[in-house]
């Protein structure tokens, strides 16, 4: 199912984000399964009412990524197979964030998709941006070489693979500088103002003073959601494609300080709430 490919469609902070964001991080961790009560629960410490949680609930249903379950008489939601791919490549994107050193290779995808496919030629350049690609021209995308699966995974599940040739190569020679090249292929401005919106919103969070099971599990909740998309959209350009005053360092090494901070205190508050 093509709508598990992404896993941006929701805004961060919204409800549907939480909720995703919730289960990302413990329904794996409870069993493959967790209760709607416990669910609803959870969001309600966040802020979020049951019926809003239950609409959230039901996106998620729609997209194929939950499936109503029950266990021992009490109703809930299981991952579906597309469901824990989908969270298997989000822990590798958002809890091991990636930078390309300088000689790291590259990706490239060449395409030429039939007019009579135009449809799914704009869900290929929407998925192809969505794991951060770098359009350089028509047809021609470019990634860090350790994007290449899930740049198959895009071609294959929108049945585009035969159009498609992917290159492994080295540093592309270009006329211009490097960073204007980079900006060229890649809007840095934009994900420059997701790295500060993050650092903004979670620079108090790392020490607050003697913080509760609940209120760790608030702060982290709200890290990783406004975090969640950025390793996504970010490919992890080397130094070289950037400007001296990055701030993406900066925003991974906060995200993890707070993921080691509150991490073990919010999985000890979902467990107690159950």
């Amino acid at each position: 199912m093509t709508s598990t490919l992404e896993d941006l469609d929701a805004r961060p902070g919204s409800t549907t984000s939480m909720v995703r964001t919730i289960v990302g991080l413990y329904i794996r961790e409870l069993g493959d399964w967790i209760s709607t009560a416990h669910l609803v629960s959870l969001m309600d410490t966040l802020g979020f009412s049951a019926q809003v949680t239950r609409t959230a609930l039901s996106r998620l249903k729609k997209k194929g990524i939950l499936e109503p379950q029950l266990l021992q008489g009490s109703s809930g939601f299981g991952l579906t197979p597309p469901g824990k791919h989908m969270l298997a490549r989000g822990d590798r994107r958002i809890f091991n964030p990636r930078s390309m050193s300088d000689t790291d290779q590259w990706c490239l995808l060449s395409y030429s998709i039939p007019e009579s496919q135009r449809e799914r030629r704009h869900q290929l350049r929407r998925h192809l941006s969505g794991i951060g690609g770098g359009l350089v021209s028509p047809g021609l995308w470019i990634f860090p070489a350790y994007l290449r699966d899930e740049v198959w995974e895009i071609l294959q599940a929108l049945e585009l693979h035969d159009h498609a040739t992917v290159f492994i190569a080295s540093a592309p020679e270009t006329t211009g500088s490097p960073l204007d090249v980079a900006s060229t292929w890649w809007s840095l401005d934009t994900l420059a103002d997701l790295h500060n919106s993050f650092i903004r919103l979670n620079n108090v969070v790392e020490q607050p003073a003697a913080p509760t099971l609940a209120q760790s599990f608030v702060l982290y909740i709200g890290a990783v959601d406004s975090w969640r998309q950025i390793p996504y959209l970010d490919p992890g350009l080397p130094s070289y494609f950037l400007p001296t005053s990055w701030p993406g360092h900066h925003s991974a090494e906060l995200f993890l300080r707070i993921q080691a901070s509150h991490a073990e205190a919010a999985l000890a508050f979902v467990r107690s709430a159950s």
